[in-house]
């Protein structure tokens, strides 16, 4: 099925009806689940044959909603105590996210009180960013279920993948919150987590649902996937579909030289634009803009901190290069500041795009994490830039990225994060570590098992630093490490060069991860590539050509229905033989 300019239209109407579609499937998952209470295991205190008339149809529908849940008993018990006698899948799927949305609340109020009581500044801190993550978990929720309206029957995939991504984002903030506490004195992070472990159990309940209902929907784009099994399809950038935020003039920009650019705003240092500071340009940005906004920042070194809030969407973001435009910070781990806030840029703005920007963290090895970008923005696209620092570079936070084109430095874990985050045609280079470190290029933070998230590198190269390269083998470099539980990460048809060690992977702690983690290779080259002798964890698999093409950006991303359209290069399948 074609994803282009009507079907993007169409998303926005339908998303906002989600609940409306619950319903739908949840009939199914209803039909299905009534058989669970005819076993003989109802723990109703009847016998195997007492007559299903005796049983509540409310606790029968309750039940049909939680089975496909980790946290069963969790979603039961909040469901049957706030349901009352509903049997309605569709108000029970309401019931269930206005619970978790509240325990969110709660815990975010937690936090005010233990940021007033506390006097150690990184406590403070940490919780000062919990206040803002549970607002933003909060609104994924909201966003995932807000009005009920008609929708599109042939659409139902999509939206489905649409609020998976918001869930998933919403269980991340939530995350993100906790690794806030990391080095603190007090024990604030210990009453934090004891908080929302509710909230997180009832969030990750509502994203198992989801997947539950989608697993159970018949694929409905065959045709497409069948398009899909071709391996030999050019680049893309020249298509005739785009979405509704992107007028065909927009398009040409994208693709146009510097010169040519006619933008809304622009930014220039030397006073020949309409503002000398990014910071400034940025309070004109329209929120929630129909159409795309351009925003030209001349060359020069901007030292500012820049957030692109949540009603910037539609921002398109040129500079005059990535070596001569670029945003520069050096906010650090080491001064007091939590990683989440240490980004030098913050992206939230959904349909974001960059082309043309360096992002720097400038603190060094010595500072220990130091963020140069962070991205939680959906269907965000950066092309042709660079994100420079050492440890924690670009924070892939959340939702779905897309790049192409860029150049990404750092040390330790220099592309983190739990979005889902596919880069094409990229360099990732390997930095000069403090004495007795070890460099590490990913940590890929899942958390929860159906998150859908995954970090993508494809057609890319994995090579030293000019600043490491003379002493490469003197340090040990690896491709990546399992932050969290459920890390996923795939590295496919790029150039492995000889710093990475012939391991492969390195544990975080101990086992923790080894066996849940999903990290596979394929169809690398180079004198790093060979898997001879990769460590043996029972989360490294191995995978074919047909899985392999399940992660390109034409299928993981979907990308051709929003990524084709900008006229940015973008390869959507498999690009080696």
């Amino acid at each position: 099925m074609s994803y282009g300019d009507d079907s993007k239209r169409k998303r926005r109407l339908a998303i906002i009806g989600v609940s409306s579609m619950l319903l739908v499937a949840m009939v199914v998952a209803v039909t299905v689940g009534v058989g669970l209470n005819n076993d003989g295991n109802d723990g109703l205190n009847g016998s195997s044959h007492k007559s299903t008339s005796q049983v509540s149809a409310s606790v029968k529908a309750v039940k049909a909603i939680c089975q496909p849940t980790d946290y069963r008993k969790t979603c039961e018990e909040s469901l049957q105590k706030a349901a009352g006698n509903t049997t309605d899948p569709k108000e029970l799927i309401k019931i269930a996210f206005k619970i978790a949305e509240k325990q969110i609340n709660e815990a975010s109020e937690k936090s005010k009180l233990l940021e007033e009581l506390s006097k150690d500044p990184r406590t403070r801190g940490a919780l000062q960013s919990c206040k803002e993550l549970m607002n933003m978990s909060v609104g994924e929720l909201k966003q995932s279920l807000d009005k009920v309206t008609d929708f599109d029957l042939s659409e139902l995939e999509k939206m489905m993948a649409d609020v998976k991504t918001w869930l998933s984002a919403s269980i991340t903030y939530q995350e993100t919150c906790l690794d806030g506490f990391e080095n603190t004195t007090t024990d604030a992070g210990k009453k934090m987590k004891k908080g929302m472990k509710l909230g997180m159990e009832l969030s990750a309940n509502l994203l198992d649902i989801v997947s539950g209902i989608s697993s159970a929907i018949p694929s409905l784009e065959s045709f497409t996937h069948r398009r899909l099994l071709q391996d030999d399809l050019p680049v893309l950038g020249h298509g005739d579909q785009f979405p509704t935020w992107t007028d065909f003039g927009t398009r040409r920009l994208l693709a146009a030289p510097v010169s040519k650019i006619k933008a809304d705003i622009v930014v220039a240092k030397d006073g020949s634009g309409d503002f000398s500071t990014i910071r400034e340009a940025l309070k004109h940005v329209p929120i929630k803009s129909k159409k795309a906004f351009v925003l030209h920042i001349k060359a020069g070194v901007y030292q500012e901190y820049l957030e692109i809030s949540k009603g910037m969407i539609n921002l398109v973001v040129i500079g005059d290069g990535k070596e001569n435009t670029r945003i520069i910070g050096n906010k650090n781990f080491v001064d007091g500041i939590n990683t989440f806030h240490t980004a030098t840029v913050a992206v939230l703005g959904d349909n974001f795009v960059a082309k043309n920007i360096g992002f720097e963290n400038n603190a060094g090895a010595i500072k220990h994490q130091a963020v140069a970008l962070r991205v939680s923005a959906d269907y965000a696209i950066f092309y042709n830039c660079s994100m420079d620092g050492h440890q924690d570079t670009l924070y892939t936070h959340a939702k779905r990225q897309f790049y192409r084109d860029c150049s990404i430095s750092g040390t330790i874990d220099f592309v983190f994060g739990d979005a889902s985050a596919v880069f094409q045609n990229c360099k990732f280079l390997v930095r000069k570590p403090l004495e007795n470190q070890q460099c590490i290029v990913t940590a890929q933070g899942r958390k929860m098992r159906r998150q859908p998230s995954a970090l993508i590198i494809q057609s890319s190269t994995i090579t030293a630093h000019p600043d490491l390269f003379p002493e490469r083998k003197q340090f040990k470099s690896y491709l990546g490490r399992p932050w969290k539980e459920y890390s996923r990460t795939i590295i496919m048809e790029s150039f492995i060069d000889d710093l990475i060690q012939p391991e492969g992977w390195l544990p975080w702690l101990g086992t923790f991860g080894l066996k849940t983690c999903w990290y596979t290779e394929f169809n690398n080259y180079g004198p790093g590539s060979s898997k001879n002798l990769r460590v043996k964890w029972n989360g490294i698999k191995t995978i074919n050509r047909q899985h392999a093409m399940d992660f390109t950006p034409g299928r993981f991303l979907k990308g051709d229905s929003w990524i084709k359209a900008t006229g940015i290069p973008y390869t959507p399948f498999l690009v080696r033989k």
